[in-house]
């Protein structure tokens, strides 16, 4: 995974490090967000209700053990800023950031529902060439740091590069993505293990219904963390 380009390495040797909600300058001992606006996060605390908005939205759509999210989403928002720089600014350290912490958060829930591996959605290896990393793995790294679950990140496989699905409507989102993943070749066998299936956003679950059903296919348990629920 690239973290960084070069150019992008080489500026933040000379600039201070900023807030990646608000751009004021980071104090010693902070990290990525400033403490102001780690504090007014809009946080869901969803994993403390098994009947969230998160786990509604995907009702009848995939049999899963539970299903949170991190973040509120609105627009104009802190929130929809730090997903804006994740996903196309360069800014890979705020997923592992907010991962790491919501894992943290998770702990409970770990220790309840005992999840076996952590598998992000993956990107297209074309737009994983252009963009440098996948922004739902760098959230499922932190995640993987925080509640010490093993990582698999080339377990599922996109095998077509859909369009995007930000202007697409409900019935066009499911026709987007299905049939696009597959499984890897050669790879540990899933059954009887209890999968969190992790993305960037859920909207209306096309992408993680999808995904999560062809795990369930192959004998997993299967929970959903997203970073942000829009």
């Amino acid at each position: 995974m690239h973290i960084k380009s070069s150019f992008q390495s080489f500026i933040h040797l000379f600039l201070p490090n900023t807030c990646c909600a608000c751009d004021k300058a980071l104090f010693a001992n902070e990290d990525v967000l400033c403490l102001a606006c780690l504090y007014h996060l809009p946080l869901t605390d969803f994993h403390r209700d098994k009947r969230n908005e998160s786990a509604q939205q995907l009702w009848g759509k995939l049999d899963f053990e539970f299903a949170t999210s991190m973040l509120y989403l609105s627009k104009a928002s802190h929130a929809e800023r730090l997903l804006h720089k994740l996903k196309f600014n360069g800014f890979p350290e705020i997923g592992v950031y907010l991962g790491n912490m919501y894992g943290k958060q998770l702990i409970d829930l770990h220790q309840e529902l005992p999840f076996d591996y952590i598998i992000p959605i993956p990107l297209h290896p074309s737009k994983l060439r252009k963009r440098g990393y996948n922004q739902s793995e760098c959230f499922a790294n932190g995640l993987s740091n925080g509640l010490k679950v093993r990582l698999l990140n080339n377990y599922l496989i996109r095998m077509i590069n859909s369009d995007s699905q930000i202007t697409k409507a409900r019935v066009e989102r499911y026709e987007n993505v299905e049939m696009v993943f597959g499984l890897s070749k050669n790879v540990i066998s899933l059954k009887d293990k209890h999968i969190l299936l992790v993305d960037d956003v859920l909207t209306t679950g096309a992408t993680l219904s999808v995904a999560g059903n062809i795990l369930k296919d192959i004998g997993a348990k299967v929970s959903i963390v997203t970073l942000a629920r829009a």
